[in-house]
């Protein structure tokens, strides 16, 4: 009987932490204290747009590719905003010097190189674009 309590147990662990993971995925946060990116990240920045969205990904990550085509999409039907990809699969210094830990990663970069925002996971189209709009201008 006390196996069983035991399997139950680490069930409901395991559940609380995978429900407690997806909440966290693709929720955009602001950032509040200001980096300096390195200079692989700011060779990726467009000198025009308002906002670059930096996808960091790695070669093997199924989400990347689905965040690849989503920024992709939402940077061709927004002015200010450009899409770039910057793969750390053979990187994990870069990916360090970012402080990413899971891919996709993404973060918003205005054209001075200040970080604005950055999200875990696949973003939301509709929240990340309201977080990026007053660095956006105006339609």
């Amino acid at each position: 009987m006390t196996g069983v309590w035991v399997v139950l147990g680490a069930l409901a662990v395991a559940t609380a932490l995978g429900v407690l993971w997806r909440a966290r995925q693709g929720r955009v946060h602001a950032v509040t204290s200001a980096s300096t990116l390195p200079d692989e990240v700011r060779a990726l920045l467009a000198p025009h747009p308002a906002v670059t969205l930096v996808q960091v990904s790695t070669t093997f990550c199924a989400p990347c590719r689905q965040a690849r085509t989503l920024l992709a999409e939402l940077a061709d039907r927004t002015a200010g905003l450009h899409h770039a990809e910057l793969d750390v699969t053979d990187r994990p210094d870069l990916a360090k010097a970012v402080a990413v830990l899971s891919t996709p990663t993404t973060l918003a970069v205005d054209a001075h190189g200040t970080e604005l925002a950055r999200v875990r996971g696949i973003p939301n189209r509709a929240t990340l674009l309201d977080a990026l709009r007053p660095h956006l201008p105006a339609a």
